[in-house]
């Protein structure tokens, strides 16, 4: 492709090291396409509250899409734009309809602050629930506090079983009605409204942007990047992608221990 006009990339697993930190040569690349006036926009499972430390290796200022999606946020003024998220009643199903197709499986809600950020906690979730990531932000709470109040997305975690396996499962019995996606494959899936994916979140910000879609590119390692990297005009997946996502990629790059993303966008700047 020619230069992109517009730059987006996951972060775990793809624009950061397997030690979760950002390389000096991906960070400096960065800074060169943002000084040719080219977005980078930060394109994750991750809550908003997750970004400013990503954001500040590389001193981006821009849009992130977070929450595979469901939220559009402005990392220079702290600001969520926009959400689509999931009302109590359709968590209240969701659950439901969790304890039939996974058994046993605990709960997690993700919520979006608002206003001046003194509102119910961002991440609720039952006790015994078990994420990769960590829960070191996490409020424990009882079921019906965890389904109680608008949520981003749902999390669903069992240890016991990989995400494939409870992916494939719960899209057996909702993937019809909602969006499921993961981005580790220790036990854990996502779970959003049907429309949302990565791949809206970015066109959503593309067009804020004025960038057509066929100039954008995007990296991405995992099933929730599926979508992304097939909506993008170049779509590319790292050397260490999910089997789903080399399927759809234009191309591959070597892997986020090898600076992948940077090893691409030197080609330009």
């Amino acid at each position: 492709m020619d230069k992109p006009h517009l730059i987006a990339s996951d972060v775990d697993g793809t624009l950061l090291t397997p030690m979760e930190r950002m390389s000096a040569r991906t960070a400096s690349v960065i800074r060169r396409a943002v000084d040719d006036d080219v977005p980078f926009v930060l394109v994750t499972g991750r809550p908003p509250r997750w970004i400013p430390p990503v954001a500040r290796m590389a001193e981006l200022t821009g849009y992130a899409v977070c929450a595979n999606g469901a939220v559009i946020y402005d990392v220079g003024t702290g600001q969520v734009v926009s959400a689509h998220g999931l009302e109590p009643v359709q968590l209240h199903d969701l659950a439901d309809a969790m304890s039939q197709a996974l058994p046993g499986a605990r709960l997690a809600s993700e919520r979006v602050a608002t206003g001046d950020g003194d509102g119910p906690p961002q991440y609720v979730c039952e006790s015994e629930f078990r994420n990769p990531w960590g829960d070191g932000d996490a409020l424990h709470a009882t079921r019906a506090e965890v389904l109680g109040r608008p949520a981003i997305k749902l999390l669903v975690s069992d240890p016991r079983m990989t995400s494939d396996e409870m992916a494939a499962a719960a899209n057996e019995l909702i993937g019809d009605q909602f969006a499921v996606t993961y981005s580790s494959n220790s036990g854990l899936i996502e779970i959003a409204a049907k429309t949302v994916t990565k791949a809206t979140g970015l066109a959503e910000v593309a067009e804020r942007l004025d960038v057509a879609q066929e100039k954008v590119i995007a990296f991405g390692d995992m099933p929730n990047d599926v979508e992304m990297l097939d909506w993008a005009g170049t779509g590319v997946a790292m050397a260490n992608a999910h089997p789903e996502v080399l399927k759809v990629a234009d191309e591959v790059t070597a892997s986020n221990a090898e600076d992948g993303v940077a090893q691409v966008l030197e080609r330009w700047f």
